[in-house]
């Protein structure tokens, strides 16, 4: 994809990881999309209606009432012609056959960085692209993404994640006061 394909681009990111989205945004912005987020399935809407995105990474656990998977076809009325990729860390054969039939055209699994989701929104409905060793993410960035999965699992409370991951409670309050390693 050129940068005139990618200036082109108005990308809504929609998770509830705010801190997730927020990092996925800078590095999508540097490399000429247009990025908007959301957060929740309201805003996610009203952002569809309002800005009228050209694609949608939409994450398939929002932490709510409404999966992402619900999310899809309201979308697509809200912004005819929007293309929507699932980003998930709960990847499944089901969920993505579902996601498909719903009308989405990508599904990338997390953990997952900006060359790879530009490659996904560049497809048009091609196969997710396997990735090569320099698109790779870094053991720090992994590790980062795997700790705050499991903190999520446990509500946020430090002392059960950390028994979780194998941990002393002050080592994994070191480990996540550190920012997010950058894509």
């Amino acid at each position: 994809m050129n940068k005139a394909d990618a200036s082109a681009m108005r990308v809504l990111l929609i998770d509830d990881d705010t801190t997730f989205t927020d990092a996925l945004a800078r590095a999508l912005g540097r490399r000429g999309l247009v990025i908007a987020t959301a957060h929740t399935p309201d805003e996610a809407l009203a952002r569809a209606n309002d800005w009228a995105p050209t694609h949608a990474v939409l994450d398939l656990n929002l932490n709510c009432e409404v999966s992402g998977l619900d999310l899809i076809t309201p979308l697509i009325e809200a912004a005819p012609g929007l293309r929507v990729t699932v980003l998930t860390g709960y990847a499944s054969i089901a969920t993505t056959v579902s996601a498909m039939q719903r009308g989405a055209v990508g599904y990338l699994a997390k953990p997952v960085d900006a060359p790879a989701v530009i490659a996904a929104l560049g497809d048009d409905g091609a196969d997710t692209p396997v990735e090569s060793p320099e698109q790779r993410m870094s053991l720090k960035r992994l590790e980062w993404e795997h700790i705050q999965r499991v903190l999520a699992e446990h509500d946020g409370n430090i002392s059960e994640a950390a028994r979780s991951l194998g941990l002393h409670r002050r080592t994994l309050q070191r480990k996540l006061d550190k920012r997010p390693v950058k894509f």
